[in-house]
Order: structure tokens, then sequence, then C-alpha cells
């Protein structure tokens, strides 16, 4: 007799795997247990004849389920201990074995059939199995046992007991979420007076006909609550922005399946299959001119979030809508996270939503819709939420120091970093923002938790800038648990995370970054920053060239404020101020016309901050296009300029001057691009040539550190910008280079947590 334990980690825990070891083991003719333990980890006990043995484990890795992700696998022969059949054991929270806590999964098709068809689930909106439905979004704690999530509050009734015990029920045996509509959560619509007017599957039917009538409803779905609203409707669309104060930031829109999808967009075969995969994320595609979409849902862009829906619940909603396709999107006041509970829902979106189509089931952690789009081709993502966190990332070295990182202050993540792993929080938000900063916190104690992160000893890690609340929380906790504290320089922060995810840690890379801002180390403003990096030090070494700032802040809002300080690098006061009329700026771009204007003008004369922004440099030319006058949402001025961009082979002229440092003069590149604005050249196509000249000029600075180097980085919330990597592609175009990018975690500051991490870990090595 031979006996062997494993200890596995990955995704083994709400993925069916348990099942699924009982199965092979009953099929090898093994004995022994299979058990959860405590850190989303899976203990395997089997003993039998050597050969049955050695069977089971073959086809534990031929046969693992779809969903399942073995990451470590531990094998050690043990005695035999006499067991006569093979048992699923409860779970051992005592024992305990880092892995991936679960992410939610889609609902899959077997489901959404039974939905569909006559059987006990019928028009059930919360049916799921082994394979699909809520993980993270209604855990505690770990291990994943039913007990341990949201669904403790629904004991199974006979039938689905009978299932969750019968082993040759494949997708119910021991799965933890299954429900029927007799033992499961419950629908019900209300009006905004929290008056009841219908439940189960009624509330959804009449939520269908009011989304059709043209009322907005709030509706609680997986990780937080959506609005929907009619997409085709102007009255209903512009409504909706009022109410949500939301002027033109895009909402995305929920199809009910990929032919829908495709009268709306151009939908590729790739685009489909990420649009149908287990993650389901809202992917941005090119808007169809015959698209039939209020042009209020996206204004001024040319692609259109859409999504599928991914629960029963969203399914039966949308299939009863007149259009089969609706807005979906973030059920929150303005830049506040989004609502999870039906009483913050009730209090603060009465205002927005007409009814609300709610459930009886909570939802624990608030997790994000995904955001994906295309970059040259590649997928890269915008926010990493539903369906990806909180899967881990793998680091290219051992951590001699656990790491926990607080990240930057918009659009933001944290992240925990052990063994060779991190462990990012989902999408935050603006942490400026109260209850998204209540939220780091928060979800950094549940990784701490769940890792068991001995924060004495670990090493914290905020961003440079002093007065980020991530940063402030990071002194906190440091402060608090007696722990040392570095701060990253944002930027080094931008490409580390890059040479985390692509194994890149024994080496110096040249990295380019391209953002909004971030704090250098010289106390300005950054944003298009070449960079000699590794995980020890870096050293900037070009970047665009420092801008004044009128206004400081207010120039990031109003980006005519930017245009007229690149402006004033080269020209008079009176000549900045003749631009402004001759293209009829000033007006659209200053608040109170030419007496702003002409404060502006004297602040040029005066000493103002400085900017090397890639960002900025995007909005400056976007107002001087007439693209975007005023940001209402973030990088709004740089989004629209590339979605209105039209590719040209006429190209700017790039100046690259040494003084100290190299820098690419940003100004030189606005004025000639003035001159083809005054020589009647289309604006789209000015617009591409702008991003293709920035993009070009930083990588000319980097092609002259490069010497035998065969990569470069490229990141930072810029990097996803098809015409700037067109630039820095162009100028790499004789040199034998590989371009390495973002691509499990966002190019923004969704992703800033891994490079901190990186970094932190790395400084502490023994």
């Amino acid at each position: 007799m031979k006996a062997v334990r494993l200890r596995i980690s990955g995704i083994v825990q709400g993925v069916a795997f348990r099942p699924f070891v009982y199965r092979i083991a009953v099929r090898a003719g093994v004995a022994g247990y299979v058990k959860n333990v405590g850190g989303s980890g899976v203990e395997i006990h089997v003993e039998g004849e050597p050969e049955r043995v050695e069977e089971f484990i073959q086809l534990l890795w031929r046969l693992k389920p779809e969903r399942a992700r073995i990451d470590e696998y531990s094998h050690m022969e043990v005695p035999p201990q006499g067991y006569t059949s093979f048992q699923i054991h409860k779970s051992d929270s005592s024992a305990y074995y880092r892995s991936i806590i679960p992410p939610d999964f889609s609902i899959c098709k077997d489901c959404l059939r039974e939905i569909l068809s006559e059987t006990r689930w019928h028009l059930y909106p919360f049916n799921s199995c082994a394979y699909c439905g809520p993980r993270y979004s209604m855990i505690y704690t770990v291990p994943y046992d039913r007990e341990n999530t949201a669904m403790r509050s629904f004991p199974l009734c006979e039938e689905c007991r009978r299932e969750y015990h019968d082993p040759e029920n494949e997708r119910r045996f021991h799965a933890e979420g299954i429900s029927c509509p007799s033992c499961g959560p419950k629908t019900r619509l209300l009006n905004n007076r929290s008056e009841v007017l219908a439940n189960d599957v009624e509330a959804v039917r009449e939520a269908a006909r009011l989304i059709d009538a043209g009322f907005i409803v709030a509706v609680k779905g997986l990780g937080g609550f959506h609005i929907a609203a009619s997409a085709v409707d102007d009255n209903v669309v512009a409504e909706l922005r009022l109410r949500k104060r939301r002027s033109t930031k895009p909402f995305a829109v929920m199809c009910l399946n990929l032919d829908i999808v495709a009268r709306l967009v151009e939908l590729t075969t790739v685009a489909a299959e990420i649009l149908d995969s287990p993650e389901k994320p809202i992917v941005l595609l090119p808007i169809k001119q015959d698209a039939p979409v209020s042009r209020l849902v996206a204004p001024n862009l040319r692609k259109l979030g859409v999504f599928l829906p991914y629960t029963g619940l969203h399914y039966l909603l949308l299939s009863w809508t007149r259009d089969k396709y609706v807005i979906m999107t973030s059920g929150n006041p303005y830049n506040e996270p989004m609502c999870i509970s039906d009483i913050e829902a009730f209090e603060k979106l009465a205002g927005i939503a007409d009814y609300f189509l709610t459930h009886n089931r909570e939802i624990v952690n608030r997790v994000d819709d995904s955001v994906a789009r295309f970059t040259g081709g590649r997928v890269v993502l915008l926010r990493r939420g539903r369906g990806y966190s909180p899967r881990w990332v793998r680091l290219p070295f051992q951590v001699d120091r656990e790491v926990v990182a607080f990240g930057a202050m918009l659009q933001s993540a944290g992240a925990v970093a052990f063994e060779d792993k991190v462990v990012l929080t989902q999408f935050i938000g603006d942490v400026d923002e109260y209850g998204s900063f209540l939220d780091l916190e928060k979800y950094l104690g549940l990784l701490v938790k769940t890792y068991h992160i001995p924060l004495p000893s670990s090493v914290m890690v905020a961003d440079l800038h002093p007065l980020y609340p991530s940063t402030l929380l990071a002194e906190e906790w440091s402060k608090k648990h007696g722990a040392e504290l570095i701060r990253v320089q944002h930027h080094w922060a931008h490409i580390a995370a890059v040479m985390a995810e692509h194994g890149v840690y024994e080496e110096e890379v040249v990295g380019i970054a391209v953002d909004g801002v971030g704090f250098g180390s010289d106390g300005t403003a950054w944003g298009g920053e070449v960079l000699l990096a590794s995980l020890r030090d870096f050293r900037r070494v070009g970047c665009l060239k420092p801008q004044k700032m009128p206004g400081g802040d207010i120039a990031a809002e109003y980006p005519a404020r930017m245009l007229a300080g690149i402006l004033s690098d080269k020209l008079s006061r009176e000549e900045v101020a003749e631009v402004f009329r001759e293209l009829g700026l000033v007006e659209p771009g200053f608040k109170r016309g030419w007496d702003e204007l002409k404060i502006v003008l004297n602040q040029l004369e005066g000493t103002l901050p400085l900017t090397s922004s890639t960002g900025r440099v995007l909005d400056a030319a976007s107002a001087m296009l007439r693209f975007c006058m005023h940001r209402t949402y973030e990088g709004e001025p740089a989004i629209v300029l590339e979605d209105n961009s039209k590719p040209t082979e006429e190209r700017l002229k790039v100046e690259v001057r040494e003084n100290g440092i190299y820098t690419v003069d940003t100004s030189s590149i606005i004025l000639q691009a003035l001159e083809c604005l005054r020589a009647g050249k289309p604006r789209e196509e000015i617009a591409y040539m702008i991003q293709h000249a920035i993009g070009y000029g930083l990588s000319l600075v980097a092609s002259r550190f490069l010497g035998r180097r065969k990569r470069i980085v490229l990141s930072g919330g810029a990097a996803v910008n098809n015409y700037l990597l067109q630039g820095v592609m162009e100028a790499l175009a004789d040199r034998e280079v590989e371009i390495l990018m973002p691509r499990e975690v966002p190019a923004g500051d969704g992703g800033i947590a891994l490079g901190q991490t990186a970094i932190g870990a790395h400084l502490f090595k023994k």
C-alpha cells in the first residue's frame, strides 16, 4: 500500500474541485479524503495500491475542472491510515494553505438552459452550480463553504440537499452556492418610497416593462447595484445624466447576447471570446454608424462599452425588454462607491432611480464590473474587478518579508505580497472620496486576514506623494503596527508593475511611463517619463518638456488653461491671446471668457507649477482642436482626442534636446499642430499626429539608452492609447526590441500597487 498527501493552491475552492477529486478517486480505486483548508487551499490524502495512487495523480492533472487553476502542488509520502473509502471531509480552518480566493463567475450555459427550460429552476434568477455563480462577492471568510458565505441564510431544501450529497450529480455535488425557488433568494420590486409592487418572477418582468416605459430602475446585481435604463431614448438618457450628475462620462450597455452586440458595435472573433468568457467584462468596441443607440450614451466618443448578462437575473430582465439591451451603469451617487445594500441604495439612489429591483441575498464584498479594451491589437484591462479579482499575480522571486501596498489615489487598488505572489484588491476607485478610502482599508484588511500577513514585520509601501489619502493610511498603519514604511515614486511603480508581470527582476530596463500626473522625486509633477529602472532603484533620463500649469490642478479640469501654458513657452501673451481669439476658444475654454483669459495670461508671466505630464499635453491638444473643453471625468479630454483621431501618413517633426536630461519639446509639437490647423488640415488627422509624435519622441529618448537591451517597458494610464503606442513602435522600427505592456493588471493607477509590492519585496530581500 502507498499513501500520499497533496496540498494544492491556485483556484481550487468554489470551482467543483473537491467533487472532482472524489470522482477521480472512485475511478482510480483509492481511499482517503479531500478537504478545503484555511487560506483557500485544498488538502488531499490518498492511499491504495501504488499503481492506483499514480493513476489518481495523473487524472488530477489531466481532467481538472475548467474553472480550476493549479498554481502550486506539493506531494509527500505518508504512512497509510487505513481508509476504506474516499470522502469529502469538512473544511479545516485550523489547517492553512495560501491559495486564491475564488473570484465571481458568470452564469454557465447549463444553468441558463435550466432557467429557460421547464425544470424546477424555470425562470429562477439565482440558479448556479459548481462551475458558476457568485464567489468573492458573497464570501465572509475562507475556506469557501456555504456557512462562510451569504448563502448561509438559505438552508437547502430536501431536493437541493439530495443533489448536494449525490456524487453522480457533477454540477451540484458539494456545490456550496446552489439553491432553487423553494430555498433560495427572492426578488422584489419596490418604488422609491420603499413600497413593494411585485415579487419573484413578476418583479423582474415588471421591471423590464418599466424600463421600456422610460423609467429608471436600480437593479441589485452580483457585486453591487446597477442603474438600468433605456439606451435608445434620448430623453431617458438625458434625465439619467441629470440625476446622476454625470454630464458626459459614457454609460455601458448590457446586451442579451452576441447577436445583439453585433448590431451595436464592430465585433471581432477575439472580442466575442472575451465578452463571452467566464469573466464577462465590459469591452470598449467601435460603435457602428447606424447603431440604434442614443448619442447621449457615449457622447463625443466612437467606442461603446458593451457586456453580456452574467447572472440569471440580468438575463431574464434583458430578455423581457423590448430592445434586448439597456444601459447598465454603476448604482452610485456622483463620485461615490457603488451601493451594495438595500438600505444604502434607498438612501442614496432614491433621487436617481424610480424603482428598485432587489433581492434578499447579501452582497458582502463590493465588486465593480471589469473593463477592457484593445490597444495595438492586444487586450488590456482598464478596471480590474468582477471575474478577475482577487486572483493573484506571480512574482519572479520569493518574498522574504510580506508587503502591504496602498496604491495611489485615482482609480486605485491596494495589494499584499507573500511567498512569490501579489494579491490585489478589486478596483477601489478614487480614494480622495471617503467611501472609497474606507473600502481601501476594508479590503486590504480582508487580504491581510485571509493570508495571515504579519503586519509588524511587514514592509508597507506608499506613493511618494505626501498628501495622497492612501499614503496617509499607510503612515497610520505603519505607526499602529510598528511596521517599516517606504515611499515609492509613482512612475517607477508603473514600470515595476510590468517588470513583475513579465518576470523581469534581475536587470535594469528602459521604461516609458505616460500618465496624467505623479509626484516626482524633485517635487514637481511628472507624467511623461523615460526611466532606467530596476526593482532596486531608478534614474530619470528623459521626459516631456515641463510646461506651466496656470491655476495648478484647475488646468487639469479646464484644458484650455494648459493650452495657454504650453503656447506661452514660445509665444508672447499677445500672440497667445490671438490664437485663442482666432480659434474661437475663449468662451468655451474659460468660464468667464476674456476676463479669465487675461488673468491666466498674467499668471503665465509669473512662477507657476510645472508638469511633464503626458495627459496634460493631450488635454491641451483636445482643447485646441475643440474636442473637449471641460474634463468631467478622469482622462476625458485625452480619451475623446484618441477616439476622434484618424490615422495619416503625415508626421510632425519631433525635437529632442538635452539639458541635464533629454526632453521632448511638446511646445514645438503643439505649435506645428496649430499651423496644420490653420492650413485647413482635418483636425482628426492633426489629433493623430500629436499623439503619435509624443510616443515617437519618448521612444527616441528611450532608444538612446537601449544599448544591448532588447526590451522596453511601456506603462501608465496613457499607455493604452493606440496612436501613442504606434509612435513608440515607429521610432523603434529598425531595432529588434520587444515592448512589454501590462497584461493582468491595468496600465493606469489600478496596477500601481503591483509595482509597489515588487519594489518593496525586492528591496528587502535578504
